[in-house]
């Protein structure tokens, strides 16, 4: 239970990394891009995956401070692998799906970082509570499409992830890992 809810979380925040990494306002090919997220219950990793999610971005490369990145994630697709612990992870204690469906990121700042690398900054909302963060991604193009990777660590305590009993980091750590591969066709 507790690590379903810690995967859902964590994908929710790669879900949000994603947004974060500036994909360009043309449409991601949902079926090339993920967000995961991975915690660790019981000091074992424990990864799930997002299914549901929208990125707007517009990036160009040659000026990054004039590129921006929009992230929705639906919280309750998130999957563990097992629907018991999905569901788990959708209630009050971790996701709070019903009153918090969306998870967000909206990019501040992308600044570069060197060669294809850059610095993304931004506001991160999960269960109505915001958060400022800043991440490493990479950017490359391929075969008609750029792609933006990065991953970002946060605390699941700090957007109320983990109420009740859950608080107890001695059994799902506080830190959750999203990690992004968003997928963006370039445009004609």
């Amino acid at each position: 239970m507790k690590a379903s809810f810690y995967r859902y979380m964590i994908a929710a925040f790669a879900a949000a990394s994603m947004a974060a990494t500036g994909l360009a306002f043309a449409q991601v090919d949902a079926a090339k891009s993920t967000i995961t997220a991975t915690s660790k219950q019981m000091n074992v990793p424990v990864e799930g995956k997002f299914k549901k999610f929208d990125a707007k971005v517009n990036f160009d490369p040659a000026k990054p401070a004039a590129s921006s990145a929009q992230l929705t994630v639906d919280v309750g697709s998130y999957d563990l692998g097992d629907d018991s612990y999905n569901e788990q992870v959708r209630g009050k204690e971790w996701f709070d799906a019903k009153a918090f469906p969306k998870a967000t990121f909206v990019s501040s700042a992308i600044a570069p970082a060197g060669a294809g690398k850059f610095t993304v900054t931004g506001a991160l909302t999960i269960k109505g509570k915001t958060q400022n963060v800043s991440f490493p991604m990479t950017v490359a193009q391929q075969a008609g499409a750029q792609t933006f990777d990065g991953a970002l660590p946060i605390s699941r305590l700090k957007f109320d992830i983990g109420t009740g009993e859950w608080k107890d980091t001695s059994t799902v750590a506080d830190e959750v890992t999203i990690k992004f591969h968003i997928v963006v066709p370039k445009k004609a």
